[in-house]
């Protein structure tokens, strides 16, 4: 009699939580929610933030507001976040620093155990970049040109552990070829350095490269992701033009605190693709050079940790440092 009273408590406490979460999901958002952001005002990071924070901000009919913290390479907005109740009040925008600092730096959580994964917004690949004065004209002479290169070959990057330099040491391992890194401080000091002749390539973001080359200040060579990028047809991939093997893929993503009740991250998943499909922001993620994905938390999770372990190895064999 003693269990069954035992069990009857046990199933009551259950329904009565579930029942609880439930309507917590329902009654959701009750207050200003807050988009912490990895970035200063201005600048992609910033301006995707501010898409989504717009849109759901009349969708939700609650106010969500940008909480811009760049610093320390994403650190500082990573850990306000985990410190948060999951509570569907706080949201991340995390990007693909966020799992590249795991392997470059000692963090105080980890990037994917202490967060609840959402969905990864978009993905976005780099461009190989060089000075129109050197002698490729296309990955496969490029190839070449840096294999056979006499003297110092160098390549550039907007700095330690950007997402440029990490590519540039990636192609390093896989084309055999031996170059020095040199990072700079931002995107635009290190595509004026190329454009001077200080080095001889670089992989950059789309957005700040692209109309340079346009304006025949720099020739773009080849893009980074799987696929050609939707507006950019006629850059070939790395992949298809002689490295099967290579890709390097940016991406933004939404995260939260951990241990998110499943009803709210259900609906916090549902909210964000709902904004993410609808076609201004389709656009709007396009022009800036990005595709849009819109994964189920799951998916988003694994491919969280096959980043980390991806990057962690690159860094590892190449001895590539933050500093």
């Amino acid at each position: 009699m003693r269990m069954n009273c035992r069990l009857l408590n046990s199933l009551l406490a259950f329904c009565l939580a579930f029942a609880t979460v439930a309507a917590t999901a329902a009654e959701w958002p009750s207050r200003p929610i807050r988009f912490v952001t990895p970035a200063a005002p201005g600048g992609t990071t910033d301006g995707l933030a501010r898409i989504f924070s717009a849109r759901l901000t009349e969708t939700l009919g609650a106010q969500v507001i940008v909480d811009n913290r760049a610093s320390a390479s994403g650190v500082l907005a990573a850990e306000i976040v985990k410190a948060a109740a999951p509570d569907g009040n706080t949201l991340f925008l995390a990007y693909h620093q966020h799992t590249v600092n795991a392997a470059l730096l000692k963090l105080p959580y980890h990037p994917v155990n202490d967060f609840t994964a959402i969905t990864q917004l978009t993905e976005a690949g780099l461009v190989l970049i060089i000075n129109p004065a050197s002698p490729a004209k296309n990955f496969k002479e490029f190839l070449d040109w840096t294999r056979n290169y006499k003297g110092a070959l160098n390549f550039g990057s907007a700095g330690h552990g950007s997402g440029g330099h990490l590519a540039g040491e990636l192609f390093k391992l896989q084309a055999g070829v031996k170059a020095q890194h040199i990072p700079y401080k931002g995107t635009g000091p290190a595509l004026i350095a190329l454009m001077g002749g200080e080095y001889q390539f670089n992989f950059a973001g789309l957005l700040g490269a692209l109309p340079q080359a346009r304006a025949g200040k720099i020739r773009a060579l080849a893009v980074t992701t799987s696929k050609r990028i939707p507006g950019y047809e006629d850059i070939p991939t790395v992949k298809e033009s002689g490295l099967p093997d290579f890709e390097v893929v940016g991406w933004y993503g939404v995260m939260t605190p951990p241990k998110m009740p499943k009803a709210l991250l259900a609906r916090l998943h549902t909210e964000l693709i709902k904004v993410l499909k609808e076609p201004e922001t389709t656009k709007r993620i396009v022009a800036v050079g990005g595709t849009p994905i819109g994964s189920d938390p799951e998916t988003f999770r694994k491919f969280l940790l096959a980043d980390m372990a991806k990057w962690a190895d690159v860094v590892k064999r190449s001895g590539a440092k933050a500093e």
